[in-house]
């Protein structure tokens, strides 16, 4: 490990479980709008995992040494000279996508399908598990003085699972099932109830998971058995009193069984989900989507809007993410936190950054 002075200490990864400290030196603000951060905390998620497992994740292959991390919170140090909404000493959310503006995309409003998207910790940008990381001031979000650190860190995965949601339109009343219940699945569950859904159900194959789950934001929980995707969904209906079917199936789980029993639990004219990514390819239920006229929605990342709502939510206390934070580790031990979080341990851990 480098020096405790290091200018900016970095966790690189350059293979398959290759990864080192390197001191890097401390980025330029390019654009007057820009502002330098010190990085205080950064939540691991399991694509950071996955490209430490296998070096790619589909088209995007680690080719050149790439520092890791992507949801992250910190402190402004530094502001570019057309700066005007922070200054040094904010603390804030750090959004880890910049979009270049100017696509079609971009400019219908949907910048989170920018096809020029520069997107932290996916080759060949880098991420956040550095001392220090820039970022243009309108894609930081203050964060209030109710508000931890460690919870700006999680607005990353919530911002997700405000997409996904506000995806489904979920709307008070309504009955709403999402399959895995991780980091973000956990989440959907949370923002489906603060947008007034008034049965909640996760679904998982592990039981510890549907544990935490009933207690945190969840009416009822279920655990599938090893039936076909038609058996599951009826027992989830009827187990659940959801009539002729739930309103919205989220899937953040990518497992194609659950894809096909979130298609077969919705009721006619149902809304589905796709918020977890598995296999590039799968089975699916056509026929069902199809005579159910169900809504299919796809949902990536984050867009306008939703990092704005995910700090409101939390600052209001509607959802809570100080729960599913797991521990903290300090910067030096990040790689035993990457073997610990793919052992399947915790929820959400935290690497700490370095103070400047």
């Amino acid at each position: 490990m480098a020096s405790a002075t290091a200018q900016n200490l970095s966790f690189v990864l350059e293979g398959i479980h290759q990864v080192k400290f390197e001191d890097r030196p401390v980025p330029e603000l390019k654009n007057p709008h820009d502002v330098l951060i010190n990085v205080k905390y950064t939540g691991i998620c399991g694509s950071d995992v996955h490209y430490w497992e296998h070096g790619a994740i589909g088209q995007f292959v680690v080719k050149d040494p790439m520092v890791l991390g992507h949801e992250s919170a910190g402190i402004i140090t530094k502001v570019g000279s057309a700066v005007t909404s922070l200054k040094v000493g904010d603390r804030v959310a750090m959004e880890p996508g910049i979009a270049c503006r100017r696509c079609e995309p971009c400019k219908s409003g949907k910048y989170n399908l920018c096809i020029n998207m520069a997107f932290a910790a996916t080759p060949p940008y880098d991420g956040t598990l550095a001392k220090y990381y820039t970022l243009p001031e309108d894609f930081c979000y203050k964060l209030p003085e109710s508000m931890s650190l460690q919870e700006g860190a999680l607005m990353e995965p919530l911002s997700v699972a405000v997409h996904i949601v506000r995806q489904a339109q979920v709307s008070p009343g309504q009955s709403v099932v999402v399959f895995g219940a991780g980091p973000v699945g956990l989440l959907c569950c949370a923002v489906a109830t603060a947008f007034g859904a008034s049965k909640v159900i996760a679904v998982d194959i592990q039981q510890p998971r549907l544990d935490f789950a009933k207690q945190y934001a969840t009416t009822s929980t279920f655990m599938p058995s090893k039936v076909s995707a038609q058996e599951n969904a009826q027992r989830l209906i009827s187990e659940n009193d959801l009539g002729a079917g739930a309103d919205v199936a989220i899937d953040a789980s990518g497992a194609e069984p659950s894809v096909h029993t979130g298609i077969h639990v919705l009721r006619n004219g149902g809304s589905y989900v796709q918020g977890g990514m598995g296999r590039s390819e799968i089975q699916f239920p056509i026929m069902a989507a199809c005579s159910k006229e169900l809504t299919l929605r796809g949902s990536f990342r984050y867009g306008s809007g939703d990092y704005k709502l995910a700090v409101g939510l939390v600052s209001s206390g509607r959802v809570d993410v100080k729960k599913l934070i797991t521990g903290t580790v300090k910067f030096e031990e990040a790689e035993q936190a990457f073997k610990e979080v793919k052992a399947g341990k915790g929820i959400k851990t935290l690497i700490a950054g370095i103070d400047v």
